[in-house]
């Protein structure tokens, strides 16, 4: 992986993580409903480790988008900083600079 490739957004970048491999961290403070960055890759059906779903309510069917920018290492956490309105990301909460973003990936902890 170039460090590079993933280093072009002004409100985030990619550094190990304490929760899984490679996260994403604020490069600055982010307020609530501040957008961090949208989701970018090829659709697609099948599923994988970076693919974010999404429901089309147009379609009414699940939609999935392969990642290849930098959102692709954003990491799981049931008290999550970040939300997705459609596939742009956006501070739920204060994030401090240097802070993990993250996300629920909305599993069902019960099943």
């Amino acid at each position: 992986m170039s460090p590079k490739k993933y280093d072009n957004n002004p409100m985030a970048y990619v550094d190990r993580s304490p929760i899984h491999g490679r996260g994403l961290f604020a490069r600055c403070d982010i307020e609530p409903d501040e957008y961090i960055g949208s989701y970018e890759g090829p659709s697609t059906q099948t599923d994988g480790m970076h693919v974010l779903w999404l429901w089309n309510e147009e379609h009414e069917r699940w939609e999935g988008i392969d990642g290849d920018n930098e959102m692709r290492f954003l990491n799981h956490d049931a008290d999550p900083n970040a939300d997705w309105w459609g596939n742009d990301l956006y501070a739920i909460r204060p994030i401090a600079r240097g802070e993990e973003i993250t996300f629920d990936y909305g599993w069902d902890e019960e099943e």
